[in-house]
């Protein structure tokens, strides 16, 4: 087994993701390597005791600009060298820019396969789906986040190869969240794309409403499935029934959001914690300022991933308010400790982590009223929370890494009947 990244070690999703699989599959008696065509420059190391080889082809980072001729001929040469201290098998290509530069260089005996981390939206956006629709299609596979992006795939690039595979959560379950305290958790680079900006906003909005006791809100409206892709929740309609079966339609953000006053903590002040840095930080700052809630938006900087559960268990909701994602792995361990999610609707992978009125709240994207009202529903009721929590805790069961690695071996199994 070969996994290619641009970066296999920067601070980053993909990279998390690649070394995770890495280390469960090299668990399972695989040869593993890792190859980043780039070193990082600030590089983490995402498993203690990695039983797969690592590799760092170029001593540059991504960011240093094009590469010359002479780097382009030593990256050919040293990848063959890799290549040839892997026996048959598989070399996972885990991003559209990796594609071009690997393929040409692979031995027979490796079969490419084609990841993409994004969402069909994302991509739609971006030169990643021209890339994806002009190189994964000659894959042995193209795999994909959620049932819906690899749909999206298949009937828009077209591709004929699509799979569906999540990113894996943690290893160990996290212990549950009483859900009783009175703190909404925000984790991310504090980057535009995140757009805490706009969570700041809502949850100034819904800290109105909670102290005033009148949450209300626009309604979602019901989106209309398309073919036989896989629906998108409808926002319509209440329901609340178990977290099973078919995806029912969700609760009206302008019905039936009040609930008396905001239960959990003892000083009666809701309060949001941003976990996480960058260059953003300040302006945050001055934009909860101007929100009227500088008291109470607390920004936590970084937070080593072994402290993450305690954030989670002193939460009682997790938001989501991305301009985009693939599949936020903050949400499905938020989910683990049983803390669940109010979300900007932005992509399968938060789809499939979301379920719309049966694990968390799903708004339309870039919603902030609905956003807003969405928070200040389940920040007045702590039984749809609990409901809610424990069936996400339940629902990301399907994401642990054994099941994960159950479905990249079955993909290995397809591709080499």
């Amino acid at each position: 087994m070969v996994f290619a990244c641009l970066d296999a070690d920067t601070l980053g999703g993909i990279q998390r993701v690649t070394h995770t699989v890495a280390q469960g599959l090299a668990g399972r008696g695989y040869d593993v390597h890792v190859v980043g065509l780039h070193r990082a420059e600030v590089p983490v190391r995402y498993v203690d005791r990695p039983d797969y080889r690592h590799h760092v082809i170029h001593a540059t980072p991504v960011g240093a600009g094009r590469i010359s001729r002479v780097a382009a001929r030593r990256e050919r040469r040293r990848l063959r060298e890799v290549f040839w201290q892997a026996g048959p098998g598989f070399a996972v290509l885990t991003s559209p820019g990796v594609v071009p530069r690997v393929t040409g260089v692979l031995p027979d005996r490796l079969l490419p396969i084609g990841q993409y981390h994004g969402s069909y939206e994302h991509a739609r956006g971006s030169w990643h789906l021209r890339a994806v629709r002009d190189r994964y299609g000659e894959l042995e596979a193209a795999v994909f986040l959620s049932e819906d992006d690899a749909w999206r795939f298949a009937e828009q690039a077209p591709l004929p190869n699509v799979w569906a595979i999540p990113n894996p959560l943690p290893g160990r379950p996290y212990r549950a969240s009483g859900l009783d305290g009175r703190r909404v958790l925000g984790v991310g680079r504090l980057e535009g794309v995140k757009r805490f900006d706009r969570l700041i906003s809502a949850f100034a909005e819904a800290v109105r409403t909670v102290d005033g006791g009148r949450p209300s809100g626009p309604s979602y409206g019901n989106a209309a499935a398309h073919g036989e892709r896989p629906s998108r929740p409808s926002y319509g309609e209440a329901t609340h029934g178990p977290a099973d079966g078919g995806r029912p339609s969700g609760p009206s953000y302008g019905e039936a959001a009040a609930h008396g006053p905001a239960d959990g903590g003892a000083d009666g002040r809701w309060e949001l914690h941003l976990v996480g840095d960058g260059a953003e930080r300040e302006r945050l700052r001055g934009h909860a300022a101007a929100c009227g809630v500088a008291d109470r938006v607390v920004l936590r900087g970084a937070v080593p991933a072994s402290a993450m559960e305690r954030e989670y268990l002193a939460a009682s909701l997790l938001a989501l308010s991305s301009e985009h994602e693939g599949l936020p792995l903050v949400v499905g361990e938020a989910a683990s400790c049983g803390v669940p999610a109010v979300a900007f609707d932005v992509s399968g992978g938060v789809r499939s982590l979301v379920v719309h009125g049966r694990t968390g709240l799903l708004v339309p994207p870039a919603d902030v009223p609905a956003l807003a009202a969405a928070l200040a529903r389940l920040m007045t009721s702590g039984d749809e929370r609990r409901r809610l929590g424990a069936a996400a805790r339940a629902h990301v069961e399907a994401f642990r890494p054994e099941r994960v690695l159950d479905r990249w071996e079955a993909l290995f199994a397809q591709v080499t009947r």
